[in-house]
């Protein structure tokens, strides 16, 4: 016979035992052709981010660490050919930013060896630097003694002089933003970009500065050679005003977008871009460098890219967002 007081005090401390609670989920991870890389799934907390759901990619497969992992949701069925999976942003939540539950469906992405922004930046400006002087401080040894050519030993030009003066000042300044003002959105890139950069910056630094300071370099007249240094010098404060600026809208230590509505950034939405670009132009004015306007003519096709894809983003974020131009007042 069963004691009915005893059963009843069992089924009550019964129905206080705490309810199993689940507080973690399992994602299917695929690789961008849809290979499944965690046949088990990859779990992580239901609270869990971005930064969350890598740190555990990485946990399993060290060779991937966080700042080499992309992922994005995957595209609905259905969906045009060419659309994309939306990217996983980092401290956004997988379940309330992304709807993410258990058993959804991750795509991953290896965006290759990483390098730290700040390491390509100081390669690429202060090695375009370096690779000018010696060209300069060194003419006797390299064009007289090295190349035998005649004239080497004659006394720079005031146009030398400044156009390496600018050149360095030029470099220099950006260094110390790199050091001092900048704040990236990314904390690394691709390390190819690393070479890319450097060949780029630092190639066209030494045939500028090798024709600039050739025994036989002509310089132009003192009125050109003044005008083409005072726009240069001008348009160096503008883009020192226009990163500063920026890195201003991220003094709260966000990387979120923000509207540039200050300054020249009121008619341009790559305000910093032009400065650039028209610098270079004074540059080349005062110095009638073959090689400075190929590289400027480089540097500014590529600009152009950039000026576009802010300008589509910049309208995407912030509806209502309209500027005269993009990037080259009064043509662009």
């Amino acid at each position: 016979e069963i004691d009915g007081s005893r059963l009843s005090r069992h089924c009550f401390a019964r129905s206080r035992l705490p309810t199993p609670t689940h507080d973690t989920m399992k994602l299917k991870v695929v690789s961008r052709s849809g290979k499944v890389l965690f046949p088990d799934g990859l779990e992580v907390k239901d609270s869990a981010t971005t930064d969350d759901l890598k740190a555990a990619f990485h946990k399993i497969k060290r060779k991937y660490y966080p700042t080499r992992q992309r992922f994005t949701l995957q595209v609905p069925p259905g969906a045009p050919p060419k659309t994309r999976g939306t990217p996983l942003t980092a401290g956004k939540s997988l379940s309330k930013d992304y709807g993410l539950a258990d058993g959804s469906t991750v795509v991953f992405k290896d965006l290759g060896p990483q390098v730290p922004y700040a390491v390509v930046f100081l390669a690429e400006y202060a090695g375009p630097m370096l690779c000018y002087l010696p060209f300069f401080f060194m003419r006797r040894e390299i064009y007289g003694g090295f190349l035998g050519m005649k004239g080497a030993d004659k006394p720079a030009h005031v146009s030398q002089q400044l156009a390496c003066a600018f050149h360095t000042a030029h470099y220099l300044k950006r260094i110390l933003e790199t050091i001092f003002v900048h704040h990236f959105s990314n904390d690394t890139m691709p390390i190819f970009n690393l070479f890319r950069n450097c060949g780029y910056y630092w190639g066209f630094a030494s045939f500028i500065s090798y024709f600039i300071n050739h025994p036989d370099y002509t310089p132009v007249g003192e009125t050109q050679m003044m005008a083409g240094f005072g726009i240069s010098a001008l348009m160096q404060l503008g883009n020192l005003h226009c990163h500063i600026y920026q890195a201003s809208l991220r003094s709260d230590g966000s990387k979120a977008y923000k509207e540039p509505k200050c300054g020249l950034f009121k008619v341009v939405t790559c305000a910093n871009y032009c400065c650039e670009i028209y610098q270079w132009v004074g540059f080349n004015i005062a110095t009638q460098s073959a090689m400075g306007w190929i590289f400027i003519a480089c540097g500014a096709a590529q600009m152009a890219e950039w000026a576009n894809a802010k300008h589509r983003r910049l309208r995407k974020l912030f509806p209502g967002f309209k500027r005269p131009f993009k990037l080259l007042p009064p043509f662009y």
